[in-house]
């Protein structure tokens, strides 16, 4: 099997780099991942990148991005595919982990993870990988037995959990004003001004 991700010596010879980016909601957005996979690829003359993004969470089983990915890895379209971290290919653990890496390296590709900037070739890499996807499935479990902490806690004191209520009409417009200016006004500062949660700007610049 090829290295998985050995010291970087310019761009592959032969297919086109790729980039995949996951978020679990739109949210979170896509710049952060964006920005640094670019300007790895950058460093390595990689070339333009294809991206390949998506809005799943990481325990899904479904993920079309990814899927559309590897098969275009298959058929020799690209050679090298770069992440954020490894737990935007999945948060489902070790071994789902392992299949997606173990995916790419039977097809020739290497994987580049920015954040972690590990070796992941060899008996040692399969070893990090897992351990890699053992600690996003912690962090993942954590996540939602505060997330079931929160709407308990909610619930006993009579709120609603879920989506805030629709915005009136005359809010949305207030929030699409606010970002036509110009400069346009960032999500955040819009919330802060018409007093409602990111969410719901989010929504009514849809």
């Amino acid at each position: 099997m090829p290295p998985l991700h050995p010291p970087s010596n310019g761009a592959p010879k032969t297919g086109r780099a790729a980039a995949y980016a996951r978020v679990s909601t739109l949210e979170q957005g896509f710049e952060l991942q964006r920005v640094a996979v670019a300007r790895r690829a950058s460093n390595d003359h990689a070339g333009e990148l294809t991206w390949y993004t998506e809005q799943r969470s990481g325990r899904s089983w479904v993920r079309p991005e990814l899927d559309r990915l590897l098969e275009a890895v298959r058929q020799g379209e690209h050679n090298r595919v770069y992440v954020w971290r490894l737990d935007r290919l999945t948060r489902r653990g070790s071994h789902d982990t392992l299949g997606v890496v173990q995916a790419l390296r039977s097809a020739g590709a290497e994987l580049v993870s920015v954040t972690e900037g590990f070796d992941f070739s060899g008996a040692v890499g399969e070893l990090l990988v897992s351990m890699l996807g053992f600690a996003a499935r912690l962090e993942m479990d954590a996540q939602m037995e505060r997330q079931q902490a929160a709407r308990a806690r909610l619930e006993s004191e009579g709120r609603a959990w879920g989506r805030p209520p629709k915005l009136p009409d005359d809010v949305r417009e207030k929030i699409r004003a606010l970002r036509a200016e110009t400069p346009p006004r960032s999500i955040r500062s819009i919330a802060m001004a018409v007093k409602v949660p990111r969410s719901s700007v989010f929504d009514a610049l849809k």
